[in-house]
């Protein structure tokens, strides 16, 4: 599944390559899809080339073929329903409505305060309540739960009052979104990147900047699992 952006991006590609047979420019892609920079455009256009839905063409310049279209190129008819949803970590960028689980047995889980998608926050804040989580979405060890506030992950498909279900650990892969205690200080909902002796907290979003840290400065306290979302 697509998020917005790269389903917005592979058809603008389509449709030029359909009716001039060449593919557009990078400053073309940014302009269509109105970003600021190229480099988003390059980031669209590697995770659709991984995806498999173009490929770039070798030894020519700004070469694009289209491989395949998504299937949901049609919007969906699925009524939304009205009471909580349950995704499972397959976060696209639109708000999806699917059918709750099979499975109606549940887990308490201490729910923390909110926790910035957008803007580090302060350190988790003492248990002040819970919230019943499906079984399903849990994997082993230890769970919490964060009511998420901002919207720098909108693009990974985590919306502002979302609640996420977070395994604790204090390691992660790289591309893992994370809950990230800074400077042991603040704390943020951020995909995870390393390389050499940086650390990168990348936001789903272009409107923010992916912030850069030294490795003593961040510690990861739990990685993302599960999303709740309540439809009203």
């Amino acid at each position: 599944m697509l998020t917005r952006k790269q389903h917005k991006l592979l058809m603008f590609i389509n449709e030029r390559l359909s009716s001039s047979g060449v593919s557009p420019s990078f400053d073309e892609m940014k302009e269509a899809l109105n970003l600021r920079s190229k480099s988003g455009i390059h980031r669209l256009v590697t995770a659709l080339e991984e995806r498999g839905f173009i490929r770039r063409l070798a030894h020519r310049a700004r070469a694009l073929e289209v491989l395949k279209l998504p299937e949901q190129s049609v919007p969906s008819t699925t009524p939304a329903i009205t009471r909580a949803s349950v995704i499972r970590p397959d976060f696209a960028g639109r708000r999806p409505s699917l059918p709750p689980p099979s499975s109606t047995e549940t887990r308490t889980l201490p729910l923390y305060g909110r926790i910035a998608a957008g803007t580090p926050i302060e350190a988790l804040r003492d248990q002040s309540s819970f919230v019943e989580v499906p079984t399903t979405l849990l994997e082993g060890g230890e769970h919490y739960a964060l009511e998420v506030s901002g919207d720098s992950m909108v693009d990974a498909g985590i919306f502002d009052g979302d609640t996420v279900i977070i395994q604790r650990t204090d390691a992660a892969d790289n591309g893992t979104i994370v809950v990230a205690l800074v400077d042991n200080e603040e704390v943020t909902l951020k995909r995870l990147r390393r390389k050499g002796n940086s650390v990168a907290l990348e936001s789903a979003n272009e409107a923010y900047e992916t912030r850069i840290f030294g490795p003593d400065r961040v510690q990861v306290q739990g990685k993302l699992v599960g999303l709740m979302r309540k439809y009203n």
